[in-house]
């Protein structure tokens, strides 16, 4: 390709409405253009970039056995309300009636395919003998982004792939799911991506077991732990804490509970300022609904809850903090004074609770909490539960290590769904008795944009972008300093030619521009190695090479430089090969 032949508009100047350095510089280089909130148009060295990730993914679930298909981004909204989705996904879903002649359907454009693949299996799955099977697509998804950021991190329209395996059993499962765990390590590895596996939540798509692949980000929008001693990593939604379950005693010597008089302190912070003490020493009250009970969680004041934690303590379905007027009926007092003394409903605890002597918790009454509160004497329990948000230095649960705080781009997304969609949508197999059972399924998606946008995010420099030859829009830019010297563009051309007949992916920046100014927009594009011609060196018989993260050129001859570019191009791919798991 040659430059004045593209459509490469790159920028001088930092967009201002681009906050992060993904952002600026897939809008700098020429790689995107926003269209509106939410949306953008891939200008030519950005689709080149998605491309080559989609055939990446492609090669590797074909070599994991999966089979592509392409399902509609259309889909009848009656298969949510089958699943419940519906309602799960609220105003993310993006939903709306089609009038046709004389009636109305309900259709929503899907931000995953769990229900149409899925009715396609029911559909044409009759036997054990068919299974198992995992199928794939690289579609646009579509989800009502409430607030669209981070430029194509956080769309409203964006490229997944998303796979889905039918088995018959559990066995089968575990066999497709390592089967797309092994694929997606090999795919992050090839994009040239430093990545965690981390333990993760399903969400609202559902299921027992799930694994995200972060990239491991300063501005990333999830937050995970990772221990360095073991390798152990998770969301915080789902990170187990290494704390000893801790013994319920009742403790030896405490002080007098007692009444004092808080007017309008409804938060822990209000409650620590006025009565002068920590917040660890606070007994936070929260009153929640699970499915159709009612339950008061107790945290330490200087934690956060964590609902998916509460919710699988309690084996319930559905969380959700209770309103103000439950609040009241059970404890007697509106929100911000609830506290375990006197409580009218169970009582589930952190491990932290158990230790705290002498605490400070809600009184039940307006305006009022209790100092003296003790386990034993003031209230009781059972046994206590990891209920809480991880946070950095906790300890490890698989180690004698701690764990660290980081943040991460999510790029990848695996979960074992099991028969939550199979049973909804009834799709069954017949097995060897001619019995019938639902399908056991996994699901696995990669967000091939944010592939491009977290390389972005991590490899650059000052100067611009920094691609690994796998996925950079061209692997090799040819630059002429001089269009208008005859021998200049003779050698040039001669050059971009038999580099495009060795195969390789070449953009010629044949603009007649000063050579700092092309050089400054190379560096920007972050094409991996640059080939500079120029009269000075064509007198000496020799032409420029340069790798983008190398800080001095080589001169090589004329007639030697395709094949020095052909093998160090060659040499570039082996070691980035290196990095790939078999």
């Amino acid at each position: 390709m040659r430059w004045s032949q593209s459509f490469i508009p790159t920028m001088k100047e930092i967009p201002a409405d681009a906050e992060i350095p993904s952002h600026q510089l897939m809008l700098r280089a020429g790689l995107i253009r926003q269209v509106m909130a939410g949306a953008y148009t891939y200008l030519p060295l950005g689709w080149r970039a998605i491309r080559k990730v989609e055939a990446i993914v492609r090669s590797e679930m074909e070599r994991a056995g999966a089979i592509e298909l392409f399902m509609p981004a259309l889909c009848p909204a009656e298969l949510w309300e089958q699943t419940g989705r519906i309602d799960d996904y609220g105003n993310a879903l993006v939903n709306f009636p089609l009038v046709r002649g004389d009636r109305q359907i309900h259709v929503v454009l899907g931000p995953t395919h769990e229900e149409v693949v899925t009715d396609l299996m029911a559909r044409q799955i009759k036997s054990y003998k068919q299974l198992p099977i995992t199928v794939f697509q690289i579609q646009t998804k579509f989800r009502n982004e409430e607030r669209p950021r981070f430029g194509v991190l956080r769309t409203s329209e964006f490229q997944m792939k998303d796979a889905y395996s039918f088995g018959t059993d559990l066995e089968q499962l575990n066999v497709a799911y390592d089967q797309m765990f092994a694929a997606y390590c090999r795919i992050f590895a090839r994009c040239g991506l430093e990545y965690l596996t981390v333990e993760a939540e399903s969400g609202p798509i559902g299921g027992d077991a799930s694994h995200e692949f972060m990239v491991p980000a300063d501005n990333g929008e999830d937050e995970i732990v990772h221990c360095h001693s073991c390798g152990y990593a998770a969301n915080t939604e789902r990170a187990e804490i290494g704390r000893p379950v801790p013994a319920i005693a009742t403790p030896e010597t405490m002080a007098e509970l007692s009444t004092r008089q808080t007017p309008g302190t409804t938060s822990i912070e209000q409650v620590s300022q006025m009565l002068a003490c920590d917040p660890s020493r606070i007994i936070k009250t929260l009153i929640y609904s699970v499915d159709d009970s009612t339950v008061a969680v107790l945290l330490r004041g200087d934690h956060e809850a964590n609902q998916s934690k509460i919710r699988r303590a309690l084996n319930g379905d559905t969380i959700e903090l209770a309103d103000p007027a439950t609040i009241e009926q059970v404890s007697g007092a509106p929100v911000g004074f609830a506290g375990p003394v006197g409580l009218g409903c169970p009582i589930l605890a952190d491990h932290d609770i158990v230790t705290i002597v002498d605490a400070i918790s809600g009184a039940n009454q307006v305006d009022a909490h209790f100092t003296g509160v003790n386990i034993g004497r003031d209230f009781t329990l059972e046994t206590s539960h990891d209920l809480r948000m991880a946070i950095g230095d906790d300890p490890c649960p698989r180690c004698d290590g701690t764990l660290q705080l980081a943040r991460g781009i999510e790029v990848g997304h695996v979960f074992k769904l099991g028969t939550k969609y199979s049973t909804a949508l009834s799709a069954e197999y017949l097995d060897e008795k001619e019995k019938k059972h639902p399908m056991v399924m996994g699901c696995y998606g990669i967000g091939i944009n944010r592939i491009v946008a977290g390389m972005a995010e991590t490899s650059h420099d000052e100067n611009g972008l920094i691609w690994p030859l796998a996925i950079a829009p061209f692997e090799v830019l040819v630059i002429p300093l001089n269009i208008n010297d005859d021998q200049v563009m003779a050698t040039a051309d001669r050059i971009y030619d038999d580099l495009r007949s060795e195969g390789l992916d070449v953009l010629m920046d044949d603009r007649k521009a000063r050579p700092g100014f092309k050089f400054k927009d190379g560096d920007l594009i972050g094409i991996p190695l640059r080939v500079v011609i120029g009269g000075k060196g064509l007198a000496d018989g020799v032409v420029e090479l340069k790798w983008r993260t190398d800080e001095d050129s080589q001169r090589v001859p004329i007639d030697e430089a395709i094949a020095s570019i052909r093998q160090q191009v060659r040499d570039r791919q082996a070691a980035e090969a290196e990095t790939v798991p078999e």
